[in-house]
This record gives structure tokens, C-alpha cells and sequence, in this order.
């Protein structure tokens, strides 16, 4: 697991110097060393976290002929099978032991098919010094981030956006078209990040350069055929899968631990692997610390377990760096917690498991469960009713019913987005600036995805959506981005190309029942922990921010910071404040919109006026 950075494009100005502090602002990803490979037309940098190959594995990596250049950040989980192929069938020779060279003599072999061969985590690219081209991708589901921007005559490139920064081309400016979808929907749902000009690669998609045209390809799209199976069968199935996927993900020349929650994703994980160390957090609140349950799991299973209980000071003080080091302004509370977890497991280990995905392959969560009673309701109750109640609904502080009547007021492909929703349209352009209103809509952005699905059920509408929204903008965006910020390497087995093939041919009936959630998934997952585990409900890392926010002191923090001049360039003020005395008052539960508002706002001050 490392960082990568790099730029293709003259300049006036001193290359290798450029690259190296490019290269600096990504030193978290890989502290352990520094390389960079520089031309008259390129100049790629690495900082590297030594996980396979300790001694051989240093980048970039040069073809035995010298003709190709690689840097890579992440892990390839069958290389040892793909070496083997290499040499036996093709002649290959290696220099090291590592899978970044396995990558370089692929692309040698099988030029742009290299990236489907792949199995695991990869954002990667590979110069052509003779005819001067680059070919890189993305891995299927967005594990590993990659970024873009064709800047002044350069093409910019890397791990992480903040590297841009050392570059004389980069054009630092806020995407005046990316902040309302933000508040809709608490991360950049588009390709254009909230820096403008900036792109993410998308997952599953590779691309090619020649020093003019940039070329994108996609060479994996996630779409569902349902196999006809018995349950039992299904569930053998899903453990047989997910024991070979980790299995793979244990690969490494250093100790691996794992995050453990309460909940069956992670505790399903580490039951699998049982290793000699797992990691949890929780806050000093009731009601808001699953590390009881950790720590129990642990006592069955004879595993060793450190745990944190991160304190209200801890959480609103580490807010700016959790921004600086997400790169877009991003407001899932879950990455505080997530930031204090990789800091508790670094101290200890470099590799940690983690149970990403699981809800997005096998339908776990709560939203997933209205897709039959939600069809049920908007098929009976007719749309004009909906809309009224609806309405009314929307008056009244978030409660369990009430949402039911928000969500389904308008048809599933008007009212769903994922699973979050801060604001709607008409409430995002309320609370901008003039300058930052827009008529876009969010079903502008989710309408594609539905278009493509239009003959599925609810259900698999809604996990397409997450699956190419949800997941790698939001989930796997702040699972990189916060155990990177502690150079700790995280990795997701569910998210692997195999339990990827068994999970789209899964029965609806066996994601969803009734009630419960991920039916067949929790059944498999029985067979290695206790009842009260592969049945809990869903917590994720709940966070008591609503309780925090009536509180004085933390009231007075986000009023202070809503109340600097920058503020009313992208807000209307007014609109802030009253959200704020009205949470504060209990007159509505206003915390995710404060939170959205109040992440972006610390985002734009680490960027744009702090450094």
C-alpha cells in the first residue's frame, strides 16, 4: 500500500524538485521510502508502505528491457498465480518478488487487458518511454483513489488531490457546479470533484495517454444475473467465497489485524481469520459505543482486542484534519470514528481487514427493506396522497414512520439517492449563495443508473445506485482516505471479483426478508459466530453529534465558524443560523445539515485559506 503522484507536460521549472514535493504531500501514504523516475515529458513519485517484498518491492519498477516505468499503490491478490503463467507460458524474467513488477510484465504481455486480470485493489501507471503513452486504471469497485486534471498543458496525476498542489500548472478553484449535489448528498456524487478541473478515475475503467488525447475505457460494470439456487446451496456458496477472498487478503510479509465493530460484517471477518489483533472505538456516550460487543466476540473467540472511547473535544478537534486529509469536503460522521480507529491500529500493525461492502453486495441496509413495502405503498396509495403526506411529513422532526412517507412520496426513482439525503433540491438552493444555486437536480445524477435498470426490482435498482454512487464515493472514499492518513493499509474482502460474481446472482428473496437484512449473507456467517452477532442490527459508527450540538460549547464552535466572512460567499447566513438555534432548541433534529454544511466549510478553509 503506498501513494503515487505524477505529471505529464513541459514547463519553465525544475522537474525533479516538482515531483519531490509532490511526492511530500502524500507522505502519509508511504513513509517507509522515496522514488520518483523523471524525463523530458514525464516525472512519476512514490512514497512507499513496505507491505510484500520488503527488500525488492522499492518504485518505480523498470522493465529488465528499460523501455517501461510503473508506480502503484495497493495490493494484487492472485500475482503469485499470474507470475507463474508469465513464466511458464511467456518467458518472463523478474527482477523482484513483488506484484507491482507482476503488473509491468502483464501489461508487457497483454497490454490494455492487464487491468481485468487483476485481482484486488489498484490505482496504477505504466509510461511507455519510447513511444511516450501511458496506460493506468482504477480497480473495479474504487478501493483505491485516483485522480486527474489536464491543467495549463499538464496532465496531473495521483493517489490523492493535495499532491496537485506542489505543481506549478495546478489552477486551485472550488466547482461552484459540485457544492448543492454535496449538500444532497454529503460527498461529490459526480466525476468533477469539488476541485474544478479535477476528475476521479472512474472504478473499473483504465485509460490510455499520448501526451493529447486521454482516453477511458471501462473494462468492469457491475450489472446482476440471478442464478437459480436453494438457499442452503446459497449459503454454502457464500461461505465457501468469502473464506478463499480472505484468504487472499492475508497475503502479506507483515502482520495483519482487524477492525471489529459489533455488528456481523466485521465480526464474520475476523471470526474467519482469528487474527492475534483487532481494533475498535466507540464514544463516551450511552448508546453510542458498540466495543461491549467487540469486546465480548473477542472472549468467545480468544482474540486480543484494544479499544478507544473517543471523547466530544477529541471528535470537534480532529474535524479540520479528517477535511484536509478526505481532499473533497465529505460528511459521513462515520470517518471520525474511522480516523481515531486507524490511529489506534498503527500503533501496532500496517495491514488491517475490514468489512466494506458487504451491505452493497448482499443488501444490508435498512433502506433496502422498504423495497417491497415502499413498492407496495406507491403502487396503492396514488402519487397526489403521497405528495401530501409526503409534505406534511417533511414538517416534523426525522422519526421512523415519517421518513417512510418522505421517501416514498415520489416514485423510487425520483426519491432515492442512497443512503444518505441531507437535502432536496429546493432545500440545498435555500440555504446557497446566489452565485452557487443551480438548477441541477439529483435525479440528474442517479438517472442514468435507473435508466439502465429499469426492468428490476426496487431492490436491485437501489443497489446498482449504491454500488456506483455510495460505495466509492462515500464508503470506500473515507475507508482510503482515513487509514492512509495514519499509513495503515485496509483491506476488503467482500470486495473482491469472486464474492462480487457469487453476490449478482443472488435471489432478492435471500437479501432481503421481511425484516431482515443480508438473510442469506447473516446465515453463512452463523457458522462461525453466535446468533447475537450474524443477527444484530445494523449501527455502522453512530456518532452522538445531535446530543453535542445543544451542548454550549460545541453550539458556539460551529456558530463561530458560520459566522466567518468567507462563510456568505457560498451561503446564506441566516438560513445557518436558524437551523443551529432550532436544533439547539429542540425544535428539529437539523444535525446532518449543520454537519454537511459545517465539514465543507472546514474543508474550504484547509485548502483555500489556512494552507
Amino acid at each position: 500500500m503506498c501513494g503515487f503522484t505524477g505529471y505529464y507536460g513541459k514547463g519553465d521549472f525544475n522537474r525533479q524538485e516538482v515531483i519531490d514535493k509532490m511526492g511530500e504531500m502524500i507522505i502519509h501514504r508511504g513513509p517507509d521510502s522515496a522514488g520518483s523516475y523523471v524525463d523530458e515529458d514525464v516525472a512519476l513519485g512514490f512514497r512507499r508502505l513496505s507491505i510484500i517484498d520488503l527488500e525488492g518491492g522499492t518504485q518505480p519498477i523498470h522493465s529488465a528491457d528499460g523501455k517501461h516505468v510503473i508506480v502503484f499503490n495497493g495490493e494484487i491478490y492472485n500475482y503469485r498465480e499470474i507470475r507463474q503463467e508469465l513464466i511458464e507460458k511467456h518467458g518472463c524474467v523478474f527482477q523482484t518478488n513483488s506484484d507491482t513488477e507482476v503488473i509491468l510484465q502483464t501489461y508487457k504481455v497483454f497490454g490494455e487487458k492487464t487491468a481485468s486480470m487483476l485481482r484486488g485493489m489498484f490505482g496504477f501507471v505504466i509510461y511507455d518511454k519510447e513511444k511516450h503513452t501511458m496506460y493506468g486504471a482504477r480497480d473495479y469497485f474504487g478501493i483505491k483513489p485516483f485522480y486527474y486534471a489536464k491543467m495549463n498543458g499538464s496532465l496531473l496525476f495521483g493517489s490523492e488531490i493535495k499532491s496537485f498542489l506542489a505543481h506549478p500548472h495546478f489552477h486551485k478553484e472550488v466547482n461552484k457546479e459540485a457544492l448543492k449535489m454535496y449538500l444532497i448528498f454529503q460527498y461529490t456524487p459526480t466525476l468533477e470533484t469539488m476541485f474544478k478541473g479535477v476528475f476521479k478515475l472512474e472504478p473499473g475503467t483504465y485509460f490510455t495517454y499520448d501526451g493529447e488525447n486521454f482516453k477511458t475505457t471501462k473494462y468492469f460494470d457491475p450489472t446482476y444475473d440471478k442464478k437459480d439456487r436453494s438457499f442452503d446451496e446459497t449459503v454454502k456458496l457464500i461461505g465457501k467465497t468469502i473464506q478463499e477472498s480472505v484468504d487472499y487478503h492475508q497475503i502479506s510479509d507483515v502482520e495483519v489485524g482487524s477492525f471489529l465493530s459489533g455488528g456481523v460484517d466485521s465480526s464474520y471477518i475476523a471470526s474467519t481469520v482469528k487474527p492475534m489483533k483487532t481494533y475498535s472505538v466507540g464514544f463516551e456516550v450511552s448508546g453510542f459505543d458498540e466495543t461491549v460487543y467487540s469486546k465480548e466476540l473477542c472472549e468467545i473467540l480468544h482474540m486480543s482486542n484494544a479499544k478507544k472511547e473517543i471523547s466530544s473535544d477529541e471528535f470537534f478537534d480532529i474535524l479540520p484534519e479528517v477535511q484536509y486529509h478526505s481532499d473533497e469536503p465529505h460528511a459521513n460522521l462515520s470517518a471520525v470514528p474511522l480516523y481515531f480507529l486507524s490511529q489506534l491500529a498503527a500503533q501496532d500493525v500496517k495491514v488491517v481487514l475490514s468489512g466494506e461492502g458487504a451491505d452493497e453486495l448482499f443488501g444490508g441496509y435498512d433502506a433496502y427493506k422498504e423495497s417491497k413495502s415502499g413498492d407496495f405503498y406507491r403502487k396503492v396509495v396514488p402519487v397526489g396522497l403521497r405528495k401530501k403526506l409526503g409534505g406534511w411529513a417533511k414538517k416534523h422532526p426525522d422519526k421512523r414512520g415519517l421518513n417512510f412517507l418522505k421517501r416514498n412520496m415520489l416514485d423510487l426513482e425520483d426519491a432515492y439517492i442512497g443512503q444518505a439525503f441531507i437535502m432536496d433540491n429546493e432545500e440545498a438552493n435555500e440555504v446557497l449563495a446566489d452565485a452557487y444555486k443551480s438548477d441541477l437536480r439529483y435525479q440528474d445524477i442517479t438517472k442514468p443508473y435507473f435508466d439502465r435498470m429499469k426492468n428490476a426490482d426496487d431492490l436491485h435498482k437501489k443497489l446498482f445506485l449504491d454500488m456506483h454512487l455510495w460505495l466509492p464515493n462515500d464508503i470506500l472514499l473515507k475507508a482510503d482516505k482515513m487509514t492512509m492518513a495514519h499509513s495503515l493499509e485496509l483491506r476488503v474482502p467482500y470486495l473482491d471479483k469472486k464474492v462480487w460474481a457469487l453476490a449478482r446472482t443472488l435471489d432478492t428473496d435471500f437479501c432481503i426478508d421481511g425484516q431482515e437484512t443480508k438473510k442469506a449473507f447473516r446465515a453463512s456467517a452463523l457458522s462461525h459466530i453466535p446468533m447475537d452477532w450474524a443477527k444484530r442490527k445494523k449501527m455502522g459508527f453512530p456518532v452522538p453529534l445531535r446530543v453535542w450540538l445543544r451542548e454550549d460549547k460545541y453550539y458556539n464552535r460551529v456558530k463561530e465558524m458560520f459566522q466567518k466572512d468567507f462563510v456568505t460567499e457560498f451561503f446564506n447566513r441566516d438560513v445557518l443560523l436558524k437551523w443551529l438555534e432550532d436544533h439547539k432548541n429542540n425544535l428539529g433534529n437539523y444535525q446532518r445539515k449543520i454537519y454537511t454544511v459545517y465539514s465543507f466549510l472546514l474543508w474550504y478553509e484547509q485548502y483555500f485559506v489556512v494552507r
